[in-house]
């Protein structure tokens, strides 16, 4: 691939453009591009708030030119941004920047622009450094793509879009969301994207590159969040490295996730390469301010007799059940309503984006208080309300294994930014029990209290 893309003039080569993008699109020949929005076990590896507790936390930056001088900000002045920049930072409410924020935003600034691998625990104000990040880089003059981020689902692709309008509202950046379209977005012809960020799933955003509907020429900045999922998972990994083949290869490029494991380590290297990376102890990303418990139940069917008796004794305020896949989703959704429980459901896999967007624009909202849903709402999305989150199935990865990262995701969903939440985890047979026990064990000091019915989880809760 050419990597010159502009003449001595500055202006843009087009033979060199047209060659780029050419290769980009013989690359996903025989490709099937689909939505990567899938519900279905993930493999073992928003924020615009702050935990107070991740100023506690001991945070590693190894820089990948450890010659370069480097400190952290206390301040957003200290970045050097615009008055308008400044302004949408004041707006999200950041009186100073979070630990994350203050080591990775100068690496970011830098220039010329360098790679970053950045790993914090849930709730730090990771959206918030690649949001700002993208919006440091881009010349709203310019009326091109300069920016995309990719993710893993619609929910979080539309949560990080609203993130971005809200602190670049005094910029004029323009977004466009490349999510799987609704009817509306069907029915009407897609011209040439000029917006200056793309936001968007990999089976789209690849769409959208075979189909020439922007410059992936242009791009400056390429993010990508829960970064461990998009680069590992597959099929979602695969599209990943096509799309940033097509990009020009000085492009800065930005990872973050709360997990990543070593073998994801070196596969996010692959994407990043020369990245500086900031990460966090694993024994600090636990979240102390959620209380986690565990029934032992009779069989697999009697936990849905103890979900039900949950519901009907405890008021609980919003959350979260999660099940295995989409199929046990619609069955425990069924059950719970025959019963007269009011419930919600989402999982992406028959659910039009209309309806998924309807109900998690509901739950967000408060307007329904319980959601059924699979590991698609596992990761990065934010709903501050949400102070319960109910593993009916343990998280497993596709051989069957416990997985501790995405359980750490899952548990994530609550306790954010400083206040209390629930866990509570449901175990009917040995093998169940010892997934919950490798989980705990993986986690370190993470712990994982047995109670025996529903009287006595609320004694224990009355405090939270």
């Amino acid at each position: 691939m050419s990597s010159v893309m502009t003449n001595s003039n500055g202006t843009v080569n087009n033979d060199a453009l047209n060659a780029t993008v050419e290769e980009a699109v013989k690359a996903t020949e025989g490709i099937s591009i689909k939505e990567s929005e899938t519900d279905e076990p993930l493999p073992s590896a928003m924020e615009s708030g702050i935990d107070p507790s991740d100023d506690t936390c001991r945070v590693e930056v190894l820089q990948s030119d450890p010659n370069t001088p480097y400190s952290s900000v206390s301040t957003f002045e200290e970045l050097g941004l615009s008055r308008e920049l400044l302004q949408g930072v004041y707006a999200m409410k950041f009186n100073k920047p979070s630990r994350i924020q203050a080591t990775s935003l100068p690496l970011i600034a830098r220039d010329p622009p360098k790679n970053l691998i950045g790993q914090a625990k849930n709730g730090s104000g990771k959206t918030a450094c690649f949001v700002l990040g993208m919006l440091m880089r881009v010349d709203t003059k310019v009326d091109e793509v300069q920016a995309l981020c990719v993710v893993p689902t619609r929910e979080l692709a539309r949560q990080i879009m609203s993130v971005l309008e809200t602190m670049g509202k005094y910029t004029g950046v323009k977004v466009f969301c490349a999510v799987k379209q609704t009817e509306e977005e069907r029915s009407s012809r897609l011209s040439t994207i000029r917006d200056h960020v793309i936001i968007g799933t990999p089976g789209r955003v690849m769409d959208l590159i075979k189909r020439r509907l922007f410059n992936p020429a242009t791009v400056k900045i390429f993010v990508l969040d829960e970064a461990d999922v998009m680069v590992d998972t597959q099929g979602m990994g695969d599209q990943t490295l096509r799309i940033k083949r097509a990009l020009n290869p000085q492009v800065q490029t930005l990872l973050f996730s709360a997990t990543f494991s070593d073998q994801v380590q070196a596969l996010a290297r692959r994407v990043a390469p020369n990245a500086s990376q900031i990460s966090v102890k694993r024994e600090e990303l636990n979240l102390d301010n959620v209380q986690q418990y565990y029934f032992m139940c009779e069989s697999a069917d009697k936990r849905f007799d103890l979900l039900s008796d949950i519901y009907g004794c405890l008021t609980i305020g919003q959350s979260i059940i999660f099940v295995h896949t989409r199929a046990s989703a619609n069955e425990l959704t069924k059950r719970l309503r025959e019963e007269g429980h009011t419930v919600s459901l989402l999982h992406g896999g028959d659910m039009s984006p209309e309806e998924r967007d309807r109900v998690i624009d509901e739950f967000r909202r408060g307007t329904t208080k319980v959601l059924v849903t699979t590991n698609v709402l596992a990761r990065g999305v934010d709903v501050l309300q949400v102070t319960v989150v109910v593993n009916y199935d343990l998280p497993v990865d596709v051989n069957n294994q416990p997985d501790p990262e995405t359980y750490l995701h899952r548990v994530g969903r609550t306790g954010r930014f400083g206040r209390k939440g629930l866990a509570i985890n449901f175990v009917y047979d040995r093998a169940s029990l010892k997934q919950l026990q490798e989980i705990e064990k993986y986690l370190g000091n993470c712990r994982i209290e047995k109670v025996d019915n529903v009287e006595d989880l609320e004694k224990k809760i009355k405090n939270i």
